[in-house]
């Protein structure tokens, strides 16, 4: 039986606020568990990983259920190429954005228009599957001294990583899919690994402005829907990590900045996150500090800690769900494909050539 939520059911049902938790599951479906947490009116989002995936019929089964329990919860991703893509069997193989940076010192162009068709394909590619966002793309630097960043970045170039990115914008964009930027102010700076350790950033304000920010700063210029902060120290600016940082996320991102648009905390069970104390006081720091929604991954008692202290905020009025923002992160239907369509394109036939043959 196809317990799916058609796309025409979907537009008919009432809306509703999203809550400001993003959470994950175990495996290749739901357990009863897991249903019970997606209906929360806390819950707002759900993040998939590679063990969420088997097969595209086992995925498309999958977003079905959690669609019939969370008609308009936000279903996300990181999906970004490289290193860093969930789905791969099945999928197209989506190159690292830093390996665009040999083909944009030769020739700028050409880089920004295969930026534009894998954000357009990556991007059409989930959205056939429902998936309404894909966390990309990453706008730190390559520094050459962060291996978590590393070829994940476009180019240790300002200006390149600037039009490479806004190009892949415009093809997620295209496809009808949100871009979120991370991790702002820039991560690649800094050796440690935020999901392992708590990394310091020692450098000045005025450094990270003209370095790191100025690339955030131009392409929230340029039409940037949301923003992912770094769990990174920045010694000199604020004592917290910038997504626990008022300083950083009022101040700087939504009033120097002028960024209007979702911000995403990065997920709250890395160990850049623990200077901010347990689960609640994290989640309680992250949205005091001006984060629209948060994420708690790979740590499913902590996700239902943090479920519970945010259902009670709500009960006892600390916490609104009258954020218009995170509605802005739905995929927007009216450009969705099927993926029979998108088979049929040539910017997927140019990058899946030996399928196209075959098909």
């Amino acid at each position: 039986m196809n317990n799916s939520v058609s796309l025409k059911d979907q537009s008919s049902l009432p809306t509703s606020p999203l809550g400001p938790l993003m959470l994950d599951v175990c495996g290749l479906e739901l357990s009863s568990e897991e249903r019970r947490l997606l209906a929360s009116p806390v819950v707002g989002g759900l993040i998939l990983f590679a063990r969420n995936y088997q097969d595209p019929e086992q995925l498309r089964s999958l977003i079905a259920d959690i669609r019939q329990c969370a008609p308009e919860i936000i279903i996300a991703v990181d999906h970004e190429g490289g290193r860093v893509q969930r789905f791969k069997e099945g999928f197209t193989k989506i190159p690292s954005m830093g390996s665009l940076d040999k083909i944009y010192k030769i020739d700028p162009q050409l880089a920004c228009k295969q930026a534009k068709e894998l954000g357009w394909l990556f991007a059409a590619e989930l959205a056939s599957f429902d998936i309404d966002i894909s966390f990309a793309p990453v706008l730190d630097r390559d520094y050459g001294v962060s291996e978590v960043i590393g070829d994940r970045a476009f180019s240790a170039d300002s200006q390149a990583i600037i039009e490479m990115s806004t190009a892949l914008i415009e093809g997620m964009r295209e496809a009808g899919m949100a871009s979120t930027g991370k991790h702002f102010p820039g991560h690649g700076a800094v050796a440690a690994d935020s999901h392992l350790e708590i990394p310091v950033d020692k450098r000045s304000l005025a450094d990270i402005k003209l370095n790191d920010m100025s690339i955030f700063a131009s392409v929230i210029d340029k039409g940037l829907d949301a923003i992912m902060p770094a769990h990174v120290i920045y010694e000199q600016i604020d004592d917290s990590p910038a997504g626990f940082s008022q300083t950083w996320m009022k101040d700087i991102l939504r009033n120097e900045l002028s960024f209007d648009g979702v911000i995403f905390s990065d997920d709250l069970s890395m160990e850049g996150a623990t200077v901010a104390g347990g689960f609640t006081q994290r989640a309680d720091a992250a949205i005091s500090a001006g984060c629209d929604m948060v994420l708690v991954c790979n740590n499913p008692a902590a996700a239902e800690e943090v479920r519970i202290h945010l259902e009670s905020k709500l009960e006892c009025g600390e916490l609104a769900l009258d954020n218009p923002r995170l509605r802005r992160m739905r995929l927007d239907r009216e450009k969705q494909k099927t993926l029979k369509d998108l088979k049929e394109s040539d910017i997927w036939k140019k990058y899946n050539q030996e399928n196209a043959t075959k098909a």
